[in-house]
């Protein structure tokens, strides 16, 4: 009982002194006069609004967070940071040991994605410098242009095209080797299965990896790796932090000595004969390794593997829980999926046996991208923009769509995400393949999906899955 009392004593005496010297003496950065910050609450120490926030995404309703502190502070006069009475257009918080604003205007997101090295400044939050252990000796602006110039041949929309082939091969064969049904009516577990197929589509893009088990390893690494990147960065064993970093150096050591290894190869190719490298692998690794850059200097082993393993980080969960979203509305709303249904069969039976996607099937598929259920929670569910906003209704893509600005689930202006195209066509690809070969129902018809510390469905989504006759 005494040591119970001890580190009691401790925790309030920490609370006290963090809250003397970092709230009562303001730091220098928050003595800059001048500046008017906009309403909100940064909340406890250290933690702010964290648990908050995780309450509602844990209940399925994130947005709730941002639209409870927009009606809390609409009360704010017309000459405030956050704009005209009545509309909160920006509030501040303090997430996960981070203090920021929260921009919740279709304004807000342009402010942000159009003055870059402007009016923001980008930078590495405090989790990202403990897990990429080199990004704080880096000036982020100088490395996410040298990021996305190294990365822009392999994912610009001609390229990504010639892609599809291969996406189609790799989800027809995840269908053969993990969707063989032993009876007529079969549960699988659609985001499990779905975790394969992403991360092993992603392998043999980027990496021409096709081995089950280091693909096993690199699945570990990344899931620890997402949790950590939501966590508070406490670095103690047993943390989501601390597994994380470990993770991480964990990836990207298995990154290098793949790296080596297929420069030793690409080398030896060329010894023996340089038109053999024509058809080496078209993967983005071998198109890193032959690649020269501007200055006439090649891109290292390391560079090359810190580049590689952001990539596999980048989507892996956003198509996992974007491919989860839209089944879940596929089952419980029939009309649409009816409607996806006969845009994918049309396709289908336009195939010839054996033949492979490509992209004049990708353009006729706009209901189905359409129906896609992205979430950006400050302005995608804001009924300024989509009326009655939780209504799933397809149709307000059609013709010019929501105002520009409103709908970022790819960012903006010149911070629209490069990997855009590549994400679209591999979602669209398991589509076309999972409604023309399969039926199914859902095992739980309310699930929904909550955040927890990432979007993922609240049970797993079992489904009852039976083959197309």
């Amino acid at each position: 009982m005494e040591i119970i009392t001890f580190f009691i004593s401790l925790l309030v005496l920490f609370a006290s002194l963090y809250y003397f010297f970092c709230k009562i003496i303001p730091s220098p950065r928050q003595q800059v006069a001048g500046y008017q910050l906009p309403p909100g609450s940064t909340g406890w120490p250290i933690i702010g609004e964290t648990l908050e926030y995780l309450r509602t995404a844990r209940n399925g309703v994130p947005e709730k967070f941002i639209a409870d502190r927009r009606k809390k502070y609409s009360d704010v006069s017309a000459s405030s940071a956050a704009g005209t009475a009545g509309s909160c257009k920006v509030f501040k918080t303090l997430l996960l040991g981070e203090p920021m604003a929260m921009l919740c205007t279709a304004a807000g997101n342009k402010f942000l994605f159009s003055n870059e090295n402007k009016f923001v400044k980008t930078w590495w939050p405090a989790i990202f410098q403990k897990l990429f252990t080199d990004s704080t000796n880096l000036e982020y602006s100088k490395v996410t242009i040298h990021n996305r110039k190294a990365i822009f041949p392999f994912l610009k929309p001609d390229a990504v095209r010639k892609h599809i082939g291969v996406m189609d091969q790799v989800t027809k064969d995840h269908f053969g080797k993990h969707w063989s049904l032993q009876d007529q009516k079969q549960v699988i577990k659609f985001h499990s299965l779905v975790k394969k197929y992403t991360l092993a589509l992603s392998s043999r893009l980027f990496l021409n990896l096709e081995d089950p088990q280091v693909i096993a390893k690199l699945e570990e690494s990344i899931r620890h790796i997402n949790e950590g990147l939501v966590s508070l960065p406490i670095d103690l064993p047993g943390t989501n932090f601390n597994r994380a970093i470990r993770a991480s150096r964990k990836m990207k050591k298995e990154i290098d000595s793949m790296v080596a290894q297929r420069k030793n190869d690409l080398m030896n190719l060329n010894m023996i004969d340089r038109e053999q490298l024509e058809n080496a692998p078209q993967d983005l690794m071998s198109s890193f390794l032959l690649e020269t850059r501007s200055d006439g200097e090649q891109l290292t082993e390391e560079e090359i593997a810190k580049y590689l393993c952001g990539i596999m980080l980048a989507g892996f969960d956003a198509i996992i829980n974007t491919l989860c979203a839209t089944v879940i509305v596929l089952s419980q709303l029939p009309e649409v999926y009816d409607a996806v249904l006969k845009e994918q069969m049309e396709i289908a039976e336009s195939k010839d046996e054996g033949e492979f996607l490509n992209w004049g099937d990708i353009r006729k598929m706009k209901y189905t991208w359409n129906v896609i259920h992205w979430n950006v929670y400050a302005t995608h569910k804001n009924p300024e923009y989509f009326p009655d906003p939780h209504k799933f209704d397809p149709s307000r893509f059609v013709g010019h769509g929501p105002p520009p600005y409103s709908y970022v689930p790819f960012g903006g202006g010149p911070r629209m995400c490069r990997g855009k195209e590549h994400a679209r066509y591999e979602i669209l690809v398991f589509l076309h393949n999972l409604v023309t070969r399969f039926k199914w129902e859902m095992v739980f018809p309310d699930e929904k999906m909550v955040v927890d510390p990432v979007p993922f469905p609240s049970k797993g989504l079992p489904l009852h899955v039976f083959p197309r006759i």
